[in-house]
């Protein structure tokens, strides 16, 4: 398989000269950076499954549980869109490395913690290096890979994430059972080594132009604050405070008049950290949308799908790795027949909003789920689920990246990914505040109806604690009951956030992917005003004079002329 994929475009180094890149170069790139990411993902998905374990030793709580989470995908969220802006200004080699080196760092801090509070920072410095190769990933394939080819690489991509899926919770089980839940985080530490020095062996990228410019500082800081505002709410509301209050008043207010700066401050900076400009397209309108309703049906369910085998069947930690395996499977399987499907028909429409509906249906099936529910019957709907999810992680980003120039790449990945993350971050604790008001309420009734004291299972907080193993039976059943009757309506309420991802991609404008890694001048104009024709897959050509870049359309309607606005 050396056949040379069909892009050919000027690299974004100082010489300015075509560089093609065949199959097994782009293959050699690609090994470093999926060394990287299997890395970070196995290490996420190994640390979901010994989580209950972790809470239940730490003395934590099920908020606890949620925000050690949350501060993981919150660090991610935001940022994601500071990693991709960098790596279109600076060296992405470089910046992999340093998103590795963050991510060794926080296990080893994170193996060693002793609270609750440690184990939550030392989680967020691994978020921050999972924003980091979330962006640079996407944005170094955005630069060597045409569109219409990267559906294959993709699908490669997410084999790999699939795989590391599949065997994270295995191996989180086998480990938190055997050797402790420690060595959850401290095994991933050779393989980020490994990762290091195959990236330092085999990814050789062109040179970045070196421009000299004002990173967005504002712009961050004032991004930041807008995405953690209505996590903070939604974590301490219903609980803390009314959900209708004057607390509630003043989340809501903070967060319009920061995000309305926010927008601001974007519009006017030179360099802004989100590009605004970028939205200017109604595909990346409607893909930001799906992305916000896969993030709450990837990261939510996924998350609180394990926490159901553990917490509401009683299952053990191998054995919830194990449960799992129906929705991993499909979605290796999805995410790689998927992404060669969008390559043979040049089209990410039809598999994306297959894999939206099928989605849709398996959180809603999920979302019946109680106690009495077989688990053959949580298995298919679990594989649903997994086909929809690889059918869509990979090909929201890939819609977006074919209406932008190749100089752009880094910050439109980033701002995808930030919607996707801001979605599952929100998703997560959103959901996670419901689960915890249904458990506390049908603990207190399960409790009631054998006549036991709800504070049997309180830790003295007046929050209900995760360890029961020195319970009576009969309180651990309880137990395990009002957790299992709780989580159909996590999923029920995911169902109903990722319908409209299922709306979004419906009603976007499927688009032909391009040939060639840059924008040519004509498919660039047709792309952002949604008239892209069959010339965007023609390779770019250098007849094109200055004029016919640069000036305002002439209003022809020729594809070999300037596009008609």
């Amino acid at each position: 398989m050396t056949a040379p994929a069909r892009a050919t475009t000027p690299s974004p180094d100082d010489s300015g000269t075509p560089v093609t890149y065949t199959h097994r170069e782009i293959l050699q790139v690609m090994t470093g950076l999926l060394a990287a990411l299997f890395t970070a993902m196995i290490s996420t998905t190994i640390v979901s499954t010994a989580l209950p374990t972790i809470i239940a030793e730490l003395d934590g709580t099920q908020r606890q549980y949620t925000w050690v989470i949350t501060s993981s995908l919150l660090a991610m969220t935001i940022t994601t869109p500071i990693w991709g802006k960098l790596s279109d200004l600076y060296d992405k080699k470089l910046l992999t490395q340093l998103s590795i080196i963050f991510f060794l760092v926080g296990s080893i801090a994170a193996g060693f913690a002793g609270s609750i509070g440690v184990l939550m920072i030392a989680r967020a410095l691994q978020g921050i290096a999972m924003g980091g190769l979330t962006a640079l990933v996407q944005s170094i394939m955005g630069s060597i890979i045409a569109p219409r080819e990267r559906g294959r690489y993709a699908g490669y991509m997410g084999a790999v994430m699939a795989v590391a899926t599949v065997s994270g919770p295995l191996l989180g089980g086998v480990i938190t059972d055997s050797l402790g839940w420690r060595w959850c985080f401290f095994v991933s530490l050779p393989l980020a080594v490994i990762a290091l020095i195959v990236l330092q062996l085999k990814l050789h990228l062109p040179a970045t132009v070196r421009r000299q410019t004002r990173l967005d500082y504002l712009g961050a800081l004032l991004v930041s604050i807008t995405a953690a505002l209505p996590m903070l709410w939604v974590t301490f509301a219903g609980n803390d405070y009314d959900w209708i209050s004057w607390q509630s008043g003043v989340f809501l207010a903070a967060f319009l008049v920061v995000g309305f700066f926010a927008v601001i401050v974007e519009l006017r900076a030179p360099t802004p950290m989100i590009p605004l400009r970028l939205l200017g397209n109604s595909t990346t309108i409607w893909m930001i949308v799906a992305s916000v309703g896969i993030g709450v049906g990837m990261f939510g369910s996924g998350i609180f799908l394990t926490q159901y085998f553990q917490l509401g069947t009683g299952a053990s930690p191998t054995q919830a790795g194990l449960m799992t395996i129906p929705m991993i499977i499909s979605q290796l399987l999805s995410a790689t027949i998927g992404g060669l499907i969008v390559s043979r028909i040049g089209r990410w429409k039809p598999v994306m909003l297959v894999g939206s509906v099928l989605l849709l249906a398996g959180l809603t099936g999920l979302g019946t789920i109680t106690h009495d529910t077989a688990y053959w019957t949580v298995a298919i709907y679990m594989v649903l689920m997994g086909v929809g999810i690889g059918a869509l992680v990979q090909n929201v980003v890939l819609a977006v990246q074919n209406t932008v120039d190749v100089k752009d790449v880094g910050s439109a990945s980033a701002a995808i990914a930030f919607f996707r993350s801001l979605g599952g971050a929100v998703g997560v604790t959103v959901l996670g505040a419901v689960l915890t008001n249904h458990v506390s309420t049908n603990i207190v009734d399960d409790l009631a109806e054998i006549g036991v004291d709800p504070s049997a299972l309180s830790n003295g907080s007046g929050e209900t604690s995760l360890d029961i193993t020195g319970l009576p039976e009969v309180i651990q059943t309880a137990f395990h009951h009002a957790y299992a009757d709780a989580f159909g309506s996590v999923f029920m309420i995911a169902a109903f956030v990722t319908a409209s991802a299922v709306i979004a991609i419906a009603v976007a404008r499927g688009s032909v992917l391009r040939t060639t890694i840059g924008m040519p001048p004509t498919a660039e104009a047709e792309a952002t005003g949604e008239t892209a024709t069959a010339s965007a897959t023609q390779p770019a050509t250098s007849t094109k004079n200055a004029a016919d870049e640069t000036e305002p359309d002439d209003g022809t309607d020729s594809t070999d002329g300037p596009a008609k606005g």
